[in-house]
C-alpha cells in the first residue's frame, strides 16, 4: 500500500490525479441520470481513421445508430481505405487522415488508431470542426486536456469509446444503486482474456505503451467512475504490473485504490488469465450488487443486474434495451453534438477515468514483476 504521508512526491502526484478524478470540485454532472436522448438536430457523418479489428467492427454500430452515416475512411494504404470503404459502404477513402479531417465530406471523426497517435489525429480533427470519438486510452490525462481543450475551443464534441457507459444497465444502476444496497464501500472488478499471440498490437511498446493496464485496465477505472458516488477524494494506490519477458509489454495488473471513508476500488486485469472474467461486485452497508459480463448484453441487448439485500434471495433485474451499448454511443454522441449542455459530462468521464488510469500505471512502474 501506497502511503501518501510517507512518500511526499507521489502523494503530490496523487492529490492532482484525485482533484481530476472523484473531487467534489469538479463537479457532479457526470453522474447526473441520462435523460431520454434529444433527438439531435441533423445526420452526423462520420469518417474513421483506420482500417483495423475495431474500426471494422464499429462500422456496424455507426450504422445501426440513428442520425449516424457512415461517410469515409483513411489509411495510410489507399488499397486498405478503399477496401473498408467497399467492405461497408462508405462513400469516400482517403490515404490522409489529415485530409479527410479537413474535408467537407465528414462531420465527426471516430479515431481507431494505436495510442501512441491519438492525440495527434484527435486534435487535427478538432481544429478541423470535426466532432471526436476517440478510442481509449488515452496517452495521459495531460494528452486528454490537450484534446478536450481543442475541442471547447473548436466547438465540438468529445468522447470516448466506452461501450457499456452507454447501455441503461448503467444509469439503471446509477438510480437504483443505494437504493438496494445503501453507500457503496467497495467496487470490485475483473476484466481479463487469454492473449498469446505477441505480433498482437497490444504486445508492441511504442504503440501501446500501457499494454494490458491500458486497454483492459482502462475498464477496471471506469467500473470505479461509473459505480461509485462522485465527491470521494482518493488517499492511497497500490498497484502491481505483470510485464512478459519476451516483450517487455505490460500484460496484466491488480492492486486497490482506496477514497476517503474506507470505500475501496479493487481491481485485476490482464492478457494472460487461463479463463475469461469480465465482472463488477459492488457491496454497501445493505447488500451487494453483481454486474456481470459488464461489457457486454445479450443477444437481445437486455443487461442483467444481480441485486442481493441482506439475507434475502438474489433477485435478478433484466434491463431492456433496443440497441447494444456500441450503437447508443454513437446516438449519445450525434445528441452531444447537437446540444453542447451534454459535452462536459462525457468529457469529466473520460477526465476521471485517466486520471486513475495514469495513477495505477505510475505506482505500479515501481512494484512491476516479470511474467
Amino acid at each position: 500500500m501506497t502511503n501518501l504521508k510517507q512518500d511526499p512526491t507521489r502523494r503530490a502526484f496523487l492529490q492532482f490525479a484525485a482533484a481530476s478524478t472523484m473531487s467534489a470540485g469538479f463537479g457532479t454532472r457526470a453522474y447526473a441520470l441520462r435523460t431520454p436522448r434529444p433527438t439531435p438536430s441533423a445526420t452526423l457523418r462520420w469518417g474513421v481513421v483506420g482500417t483495423g479489428s475495431i474500426a471494422n467492427s464499429m462500422a456496424g454500430a455507426i450504422k445501426g445508430a440513428a442520425n449516424a452515416e457512415l461517410a469515409a475512411v483513411s489509411s495510410r494504404r489507399m488499397e486498405s481505405a478503399r477496401a473498408y470503404a467497399e467492405r461497408h459502404g462508405a462513400e469516400h477513402a482517403f490515404d490522409s487522415w489529415a485530409e479527410m479531417a479537413n474535408s467537407d465530406k465528414v462531420d465527426a471523426i471516430y479515431v481507431a488508431t494505436p495510442t501512441s497517435v491519438r492525440e495527434e489525429i484527435c486534435i487535427a480533427a478538432a481544429r478541423g470542426r470535426k466532432h471526436v470519438l476517440g478510442e481509449k486510452p488515452l496517452a495521459s490525462l495531460a494528452s486528454v486536456d490537450r484534446i478536450l481543450a481543442s475541442c471547447r475551443e473548436n466547438n465540438v464534441a468529445f468522447m470516448d469509446g466506452t461501450h457499456f457507459a452507454h447501455h441503461p444497465r448503467t444509469t439503471e444502476l446509477q438510480a437504483k444503486r443505494d437504493g438496494w444496497i445503501g453507500p457503496t464501500s467497495l467496487v470490485d472488478s475483473s476484466c481479463a482474456f487469454n492473449l498469446q499471440d505477441r505480433s498482437n498490437i497490444r504486445y508492441n511498446t511504442d504503440l501501446e505503451p500501457m499494454g494490458a493496464i491500458g486497454d483492459t485496465g482502462w475498464y477496471n477505472m471506469r467500473a470505479t467512475v461509473e459505480c461509485l458516488p462522485p465527491g470521494l477524494k482518493l488517499e492511497s494506490v497500490h498497484s502491481v504490473l505483470r510485464r512478459d519477458k519476451e516483450t517487455g509489454a505490460a500484460i496484466g495488473g491488480k492492486g486497490e485504490i482506496r477514497f476517503e471513508g474506507g470505500v475501496r476500488s479493487t481491481w485485476f486485469c490482464g492478457f494472460d488469465a487461463q479463463q475469461g472474467s469480465m465482472h463488477v461486485h459492488l457491496e454497501g452497508d445493505g447488500g451487494e450488487i453483481e454486474m456481470p459480463g459488464f461489457l457486454f448484453q445479450d443477444r437481445d441487448n437486455s443487461a442483467r443486474l444481480i441485486v442481493k439485500q441482506g439475507n434475502a434471495e438474489p433477485k435478478t433485474h433484466r434491463i431492456e434495451s433496443d440497441k447494444p451499448g456500441s450503437v447508443l454511443m454513437f446516438e449519445d454522441m450525434a445528441a452531444a453534438a447537437s446540444d453542447p449542455s451534454l459535452r462536459p459530462g462525457w468529457a469529466e468521464r473520460t477526465r476521471r477515468t485517466q486520471a486513475l488510469l495514469d495513477s495505477i500505471w505510475h505506482v505500479g512502474l515501481a512494484t512491476e514483476i516479470s511474467g
